[in-house]
Parts: structure tokens; sequence; C-alpha cells
């Protein structure tokens, strides 16, 4: 069934979750202002797959069990599919800033090729038993957290090495029903509106910290969770032009001995393709980053275009302006460009699922994580300082100040000067405030930080290849004398000196069939 927003809302009244907000216990997530425009958010995801206009994009038919879902949930079969979520997400977060639930798809994507490779490496259910979740999940078609970033404690350490063990999530015991997890995960996107959540390892781990390689699923209301939020966006808040409807809390989700059946549980101990699949997550999640700035740089475009009109400008008569805009046009799709190469380059994984291009996806992740800044930079240029210097709104109704202010903050004489400060409040509101703030931290850090990404671009670049094409080129035969061996992650093994590989689908394979 496919939800609607007001669904959706309704489903979480049925939770009964431990949450707190500003310090106190919130009786109905669903009925609470200070999580509503986070609520919203997520319900444009439901209510844009009941739209005719965008049910194409916005829904998906799942190979294998043929059931038609919502793309957050979908797992991809194709590099149409890629293209099709780079979109559908551009879509949604143009409309709501941020829709916080496309990375329950790049988790689903990533635990099915992770489950897959497990499976043919150590035998067992693992892949069977995620399909049956997922085919649950697109069933009820649920909102899913990603409890992926532990606390972390003491960066120089390594999980298992920490004074406090619980500032990582890991197995505590182990049932012959299923496992008792503890720890806690410190930045969760939307925790406290999601059915359930998805414990994913936050990193690669060893066989010494086998404990804290889990992947498995727990519902939000399970005992022993308690999830300590921020409020979604800046509710109530007159001068909040956009995140007073739209926002996103996260929230800090401790994990307090919670029981989690087996068939919850997709890997437990199995260190290195437990780390195939983190990394997995990260590509997926990097490309799904791209098309979400990419909808708020649509909101920073038509943004500064009003802004521009409002002050009575004329890019065709001022340069700078104008260069201004295409300097930020050039950013948003320059970026965006990077997401769609990774869809059209994207490769099938062993398990079926289509892999968007690593590369492209780091770099696009990457573009957009050091450009922020420059987005928000222009932004501001084109607005003016109007933008920050203008009277709260409460003086747009104060009988002593409105009608004077009125006549000295317009800009053009067709735009009457409400309209102008309208957007200026909601250029402030996006680049400014402390959401404007929030948008820059998460597009820096989200999804791992710029350093993850260099890393990836640098292990999965063909270096070796380039090296070779200008030996060639200048006849000196090193590489067919056998007199190089190399030196860079990835192309020989992990630590640069080939990382197994998963063996090949049966024929006749493909996705959401269990391995035969």
């Amino acid at each position: 069934m496919l939800m609607t927003a007001a669904d959706y809302r309704d489903s979480l009244r049925a939770l009964k979750p431990r949450v707190f907000v500003n310090g106190s216990q919130v009786a109905s997530v669903a009925d609470e202002p200070l999580l509503a425009p986070g609520i919203n958010a997520i319900g444009v995801t439901y209510d844009f797959a009941h739209r005719t206009e965008y049910t194409g994009l916005m829904t998906a038919t799942q190979e294998g069990s043929g059931r038609l879902a919502n793309r957050m949930l979908h797992v991809n079969g194709s590099r149409d599919d890629l293209l099709g979520k780079l979109e559908a997400v551009r879509l949604v977060c143009r409309e709501s800033g941020c829709a916080q639930r496309y990375l329950a798809h790049d988790a689903l994507n990533a635990l099915h090729q992770g489950t897959r490779l497990a499976d043919a490496v150590h035998g067992g259910e693992r892949h069977q038993r995620f399909l049956a979740y997922l085919d649950d999940v697109q069933a009820r078609d649920l909102t899913l957290g990603i409890a992926m970033t532990d606390a972390k404690g003491d960066r120089s350490a390594r999980p298992g090495q920490q004074a406090n063990r619980d500032v990582h999530v890991h197995i505590k015991e182990r049932r012959a029903d299923g496992i008792i997890i503890r720890g806690t995960k410190a930045i969760v996107t939307g925790a406290p509106y999601v059915h359930e959540f998805l414990v994913m390892a936050c990193r690669t781990m060893t066989a010494e910290d086998a404990d804290f390689a889990l992947h498995c699923a727990v519902p939000a209301d399970a005992p022993g969770v308690m999830i300590v939020a921020r409020p979604a966006g800046r509710p109530g808040e007159a001068a909040a032009k956009f995140s007073a409807k739209y926002g996103q809390a996260t929230g800090v989700v401790v994990f307090d001995d919670v029981f989690v059946p087996w068939d919850r549980v997709f890997m437990a101990g199995e260190h290195v393709e437990a780390g195939y699949t983190t990394t997995s997550y990260a590509t997926h999640h990097r490309h799904s980053c791209i098309a979400a700035r990419a909808g708020f740089g649509d909101l920073l475009i038509g943004a500064g275009a009003l802004m521009i009109e409002a002050n009575g400008l004329d890019t065709d008569r001022h340069g700078h302006i104008r260069d201004a805009m295409v300097d930020l046009i050039k950013i948003v799709e320059g970026f965006f460009a990077c997401g769609v190469a990774a869809s059209v380059y994207g490769t099938r994984a062993e398990s079926g699922a289509m892999m968007p291009d690593a590369v492209f996806s780091n770099i696009g992740k990457l573009l957009l994580a050091t450009q922020i800044y420059d987005m928000h930079r222009l932004a501001h240029y084109v607005s003016g300082g109007l933008i920050v210097a203008l009277p709260g709104p409460d003086e747009d109704h104060n009988p002593e100040t409105a009608a004077s202010l009125a006549a000295v903050l317009a800009g053009r004489a067709d735009v009457p000067a409400e309209k102008r400060l309208e957007v200026a409040r909601f250029m402030e509101d996006l680049t400014a405030s402390n959401q404007g703030g929030w948008y820059s931290v998460i597009s820096l850090h989200g999804g791992g930080s710029p350093e993850a990404m260099k890393r990836e671009i640098w292990r999965n670049y063909p270096v070796e290849e380039r090296s070779a094409l200008v030996e060639r080129l200048l006849d000196r035969g090193i590489l067919d004398e056998g007199r190089r061996v190399s030196k860079q992650p990835g192309r020989c093994c992990d630590t640069g000196c080939e990382a197994p590989r998963a063996p090949a689908l049966p024929e006749g394979s493909f996705i959401g069939r269990a391995a035969e």
C-alpha cells in the first residue's frame, strides 16, 4: 500500500517511541509542533507518489517481487533506476529542502548487496532474510531511520579499544532467538518520526571489532530505545518563511539492551562483509546527496532571481549580478552532472542491484561539500544586505512603523514592499539563519567528511591505467617488463599492494531473487 502524508502521520500515532525534545518527553510524535516541519518534509515523499505528474518518477516496480514501491524504498535494477532516483530526490528536496527519506533507499540497496556477499562467503540465509524484510517495508511503505554514525568516543581509538564500549553500538549477547545490542548512535536523521531504524556499522571493522560489525532492523518503539532530538526546522517562528513548514530533526539514539530477533539481523560479526556494506552505503548515499543538494540549489537560484527582480536590478544591464547567478548555476548543475554520470556509468553488483559509479559519486559529493559555502556566498551577493538587516516580521503589523517601512523598503514600483520583504526573509532562512548554518554543515559532513570522499576517489580511480597510457606513449616498456607494483589502494589490494570479490551470480539470477 502506498501511503499518503496523512496516512504516514496516522501510522506514527500507532507507535509509542520514547522521544525527548528540548528537555521534555513527547507524548505524540505526530502531534508535536516542534517536529511538524520534519514530518511535513517526509510527507512530500508520500504525497508526490500519488500526484499524476510524478507517479512514474516517485514509484518503481521491484524486480523479483513485482511490487510497486515508493522510489525511496526501491532497490535499483538498472541505470534508468539510478537516474530515476536522482531525479526523484532532487524533486522532493527542491520542495522540502531535505526530504530525508532517501537515506532508506541508500541503506536498502547496500544491504541487498552486502547480505548476498556474506552468504556467498559464509553460507546462510542473510540475503533471504533481507528480501523478506524489504518486501515488508515496501508493503507497509515505511519510513526508516539510518542509525549509522556512532558517538565514537576517542577518535584515535578503534571501537574495541574504547574505555566505554557504549560509544559504539555493539552486540552484547547472542541468544538462540536473537541478539542483545547496546550503544549509541549520535546523528540519526529524522530519528523521532521514523517507523524503524536500520542499525548499521559506522566504519570498516577488524576481526577484533567483530561485535561492532552489526547490521539489523529495530522498531523505533522497541523496549530499550531512547531518542533525544532537536526540533525540526524553526517551527512557530514568523520569520521562518521556509523552515517553519519544512525542516529536519536529528537525534541521538540510545540502545539500552535492545533485543533483536534473528529474522531482523542481517550481519552480526561478519566484519569484512559488513565493511563492504558500509562502503556501498556511502557510495549510494553520496549519489543521493548530490540530488538532494541540487534541489536545495534550485531553491537558492529561484530565491536569488526573485530577489534580483524585487531589488529592481536587470541582469542584462548588471553583468556582475548575472555572472554571480551563472556561477551559482554552474556549481549546482556541475555536481548534479556528476550524479548523472555516476548513474550512466553505474555497474551491476553481485547481488543484481545497480551501483552508481564510485568515482563520479564521490567527486559530485566532494564538489557540493566544498562549494556549499560558495553557494551561500553567491546567494548573498545577488540578494543584498537586506536579508539580514530587515526588521522582524512583527513590524509588518505594527501601526507605528508598518506604513513608514512599507514606503521606504519597496524596490521596484511593480513589486509591493511586502513581497520584497517576504523573499528576503526566505533567503535569510535558507542561508543566514541557524537553519542556513545547518544546511552548510550537513552538506559538508553528511555522507562522510571530504577526506572520506578523497580516499574513495583515489582508491577507485584508474591511476595505473593512466600511467600505463603514458608509459606506452613514451615507449618505455616498464610495465611489460613487470617491474612495477601498484601502490594505489584498490588497484590490486585494499592496502595498495585485489580485494576479494564475491562469486558471480548464477545464470539467470536477478535482483530480488534468492540465491540459487
